[in-house]
């Protein structure tokens, strides 16, 4: 059995990790540019990348937020698929799994 306090708490820290990360990147991306032509594109090239890593951020985020739902509703460990469990090693692993390995 899943320590559900346990999974929610991870959740949670990572969600709070991932709010902290975001901010940092909006920061950097609102950030003015260097006036100098090639520092410029080396600049705009990160901007691409930490618009990514912001995207991917975004992502997980409203998975975990998706896990906490199925935690408040009694749903979490149960795969959305096909109603069985989710075995406690594959939550562990991936907290936010909302299938089991025979779905994903």
């Amino acid at each position: 059995m899943t320590d559900l306090a346990a999974q929610k708490s991870k959740l949670l820290a990572r969600l709070g990790e991932l709010d902290q990360r975001l901010a940092r990147i909006e920061e950097s991306l609102d950030a003015p540019h260097n006036p100098d032509f090639e520092e410029d594109a080396t600049e705009r090239e990160g901007d691409e990348v930490r618009e990514q890593l912001g995207e991917a951020g975004l992502l997980e985020i409203r998975q975990i937020r998706a896990a906490l739902q199925r935690l408040r509703v009694g749903g979490y460990g149960v795969c959305v698929a096909c109603g069985e469990n989710i075995s406690p090693e594959r939550l562990i692993a991936v907290p936010t799994a909302a299938r089991c390995r025979n779905c994903v």
